[in-house]
């Protein structure tokens, strides 16, 4: 990992880890035959604010809905979120500036069990992540209703931060982190793909970490 990067996350606070551990993780294999850490990615030791204009904060306010290809379109507060069924799964994330946080704990509810509260139509082929001030975020459907994409409440344990997308985000880890939208409004399913926010801004259309699809 370049200079460049390492004197601008330990400028920000958020130490890389040492060499020692980053070569370890870099030597880390997933169950998928995929190494751990994505080519041109340094672990960090905490989850980095990446900013943006935020959402509401307060989970009394909070309205989660589901719509378009669905046949039971659902519109859920908060309190209906918990109701489950509720899991805790460690997920690694990687930024598209080149970061990536190993191992954070995140509690929420899998999208698949709420696709499945809505009746997905057999037409749906994509998901628009919504969230604050018009922010949105295009993932393939098969993807999105992988058993580790979540809608998480809960961080390491903690509720999760305002400042990380709280009271409530998506977790897609095996794309970059910009697919997984902070302060979270809704959830659309539709038949054909829809660029969101960054996408249509010169951001790759997919985000595999992997190959390194950072741009278009």
């Amino acid at each position: 990992m370049g200079g460049g990067l390492v004197w601008m996350l330990n400028g920000c606070g958020y130490a890389p880890v040492s060499r020692e551990e980053q070569a370890a993780a870099e030597r880390e294999v997933r169950a998928d035959g995929r190494a751990r850490v994505p080519p041109g990615q340094q672990v960090i030791r905490k989850l980095k604010d990446m900013g943006g204009e935020r959402g509401n904060s307060d989970p009394a306010a909070l309205s989660l809905r589901l719509h378009g290809r669905v046949r039971r379109p659902l519109e859920l507060d908060y309190r209906a979120l918990l109701e489950g069924p509720v899991e805790e799964q460690s997920l690694d994330v990687h930024c598209v500036t080149g970061w990536s946080a190993l191992g954070q704990v995140w509690t929420g509810i899998p999208l698949a069990e709420l696709a499945d509260r809505a009746g997905v139509l057999s037409t749906a082929r994509h998901v628009v992540f919504e969230a604050a001030h018009g922010y949105t975020a295009n993932v393939p459907l098969r993807e999105a209703l992988a058993p580790q994409v979540l809608i998480a409440w809960r961080l390491n344990g903690d509720p999760l931060a305002h400042a990380h997308g709280g009271p409530v985000r998506n977790v897609v880890p095996d794309l970059y982190f910009w697919k997984s939208a902070k302060w979270l409004t809704g959830i659309r399913f539709l038949a054909e793909d829809e660029p969101g926010y960054w996408e249509v801004r010169g951001y790759h259309n997919h985000g595999d970490p992997w190959k390194e699809e950072r741009y278009s």
